[in-house]
């Protein structure tokens, strides 16, 4: 089993900037791919933001590119998303998530991953 808590979430003004945490444990955190996705207000839950085992390759949903970074510490068994210019839009409940056996791509769909964090709130105000 993997356990994931996400922190860090809060409120922002359009423009800010926050960072986001998601802290590992229960296996070996180095094996696993990572992504972060968010559910807006009354919508669907999609992906955000994927990392692989090593931190060597990232991949981003295209309205985030350029504004959001993700990263990993593997010593510290947690993966980051640090975001930038927020936009109201960005407004979700943010979750991380944990693909234990990672293809060559890293994987964007839902049901690829197999542990969710509860999710961390982040509210964008304008």
């Amino acid at each position: 089993q993997v356990q994931l808590v996400e922190s860090g979430g809060g409120l922002v003004q359009a423009g800010g900037s926050l960072s986001l945490s998601c802290a590992a444990s229960g296996r070996t955190f180095c094996s696993f791919a990572l992504g972060w996705f968010r559910q807006p207000p009354g919508k669907a839950r999609v992906f955000v933001a994927g990392i692989s085992r090593s931190g060597g390759r990232t991949y981003y949903a295209d309205s985030v590119k350029g504004r959001f970074t993700i990263s990993r510490d593997n010593a510290k068994n947690t993966v980051y998303l640090r975001m930038n210019s927020l936009k109201p839009e960005d407004a979700a409940v943010y979750y991380c998530a944990a693909d234990v056996v990672p293809g060559v791509r890293i994987a964007v769909r839902q049901s690829e991953y197999d542990y969710w964090g509860q999710g961390t709130q982040v509210t964008v105000s304008s």
